[in-house]
């Protein structure tokens, strides 16, 4: 049995300890908005944060998640959070979708770190998120006004 904090609450999960932390979120404790894309942390689908950091879940097992804070796109909260994901609404950011739980993650773990990103800090946070629509530079401009915004 491992205990995972996920969200704020600590789950007790019956699960390999090797398992990717992304399939343990979502077969096993249903938290389906972090999406499975490539399993191999290039596409930016599966980005929770861990103890406040982005990362790639289909690549971070389970035990090295045990004992530290995971945030998934269910349980974003505060300002920031609030923000970018009011400003991708109003942005109208989203065409498909799929890849759009990622982006927030990432983004809301930039605009954590820095308040006023320019192009090249946005590029450089975001790299690594694919979206097959193309969306990058709804994208860019969703975070520059979430920035604009949170000031």
């Amino acid at each position: 049995m491992i205990n995972l904090s996920i969200n704020g609450t600590v789950h007790a999960v019956d699960v390999d300890p090797g398992m990717p932390l992304l399939w343990a979120l979502r077969d096993h404790l249903g938290l389906t908005g972090t999406k499975f894309g490539c399993g191999a942390a290039l596409c930016g689908a599966c980005t929770v944060h861990l103890d406040g950091e982005p990362v790639r879940s289909c690549q971070l097992q389970v035990q090295d998640a045990e004992g530290r804070e995971v945030v998934t796109i269910e349980g974003v909260s505060g300002k920031i959070a609030k923000t970018v994901q009011s400003v991708w609404q109003k942005l109208d950011v989203v065409q498909c979708g799929f890849c759009q739980s990622g982006q927030i993650m990432s983004a809301i773990g930039l605009l954590t770190q820095i308040q006023k990103p320019t192009d090249e800090d946005i590029e450089k946070a975001m790299d690594g998120n694919v979206c097959r629509c193309a969306t990058y530079v709804r994208i860019r401009a969703a975070v520059h006004q979430a920035a604009k915004e949170i000031a």
